[in-house]
């Protein structure tokens, strides 16, 4: 049986505030993500959406529960351990990209690589899957907002992680870029990897093997449809 690449137990995430006051990010969660799945999570704003990838990504300790992805039970690692961690198995695609503004598109893709043989050969390809190619040495200041959003789904495919976690990725995208992300991602789930998608919007459902929402910290099933 295939072991689950994202695996929360009873995962809840508490805020202290000034005053006693505490703010539930996540409220006793459980889920289990399998290899090639693609999850959408939706939800209100401030409904525990953000908190869950950083979760999930080593970001954040919870404040109860069992967080084990990728084989690694994440609690139990250091801070310099997750780092490694996130660099080995995960990608992160967020909707401000975070591209390195004074270097070009290929140098900001090849940072994902984390100095691997073959990173050079595999931006290359992401260049062309991604339609970067005639792009590839302008800075992102230079680029269009679809552009860049290519670029940082580039920079988190090129080193192969078994997992993606995305947080808003199309929110800025006009529908054609929002379909080549989109299909590029699903793309990668047939490889076998696993994507959690964050967003508000419906226009992952047809790509989307399943649907949760998060409101108030806590996590239901929805069908697809």
């Amino acid at each position: 049986m295939m072991e689950p690449t994202i695996s929360l137990i009873g995962v809840s995430k508490h805020y202290p505030m000034p005053g006693g006051r505490v703010v539930v990010g996540l409220d006793e969660v459980s889920l289990s993500v399998d290899p090639g799945q693609f999850v959408l999570v939706q939800g209100p704003s401030g409904s525990g959406k953000t908190t869950l990838l950083l979760t999930i990504g080593g970001m954040q300790r919870p404040t109860a529960g069992k967080v084990i992805v990728a084989g690694y039970d994440l609690v139990k690692l250091s801070h310099a351990e997750r780092t490694k961690f996130r660099a080995g198995h995960l990608g992160f695609v967020f909707q401000m990209f975070h591209l390195v503004p004074y270097l070009n598109v290929l140098e900001n893709i090849s940072l994902g690589g984390h100095g691997k043989s073959d990173a050079q050969e595999r931006a290359r390809t992401l260049l062309e899957q991604l339609g970067l190619t005639d792009r590839w040495q302008h800075k992102p200041s230079h680029l269009s907002v679809g552009e860049c959003q290519r670029t940082a789904l580039a920079r988190a495919l090129i080193g192969r992680p078994q997992i993606i976690l995305a947080d808003e990725p199309t929110g800025n995208l006009d529908p054609e870029n929002t379909a080549m992300v989109l299909e590029v991602l699903a793309s990668y789930c047939q490889e076998g990897g696993s994507v959690l998608l964050v967003t508000h919007g419906e226009e992952a459902l047809q790509q989307a093997d399943r649907r949760l929402r998060i409101e108030k910290g806590r996590l239901e099933e929805l069908g697809i449809g």
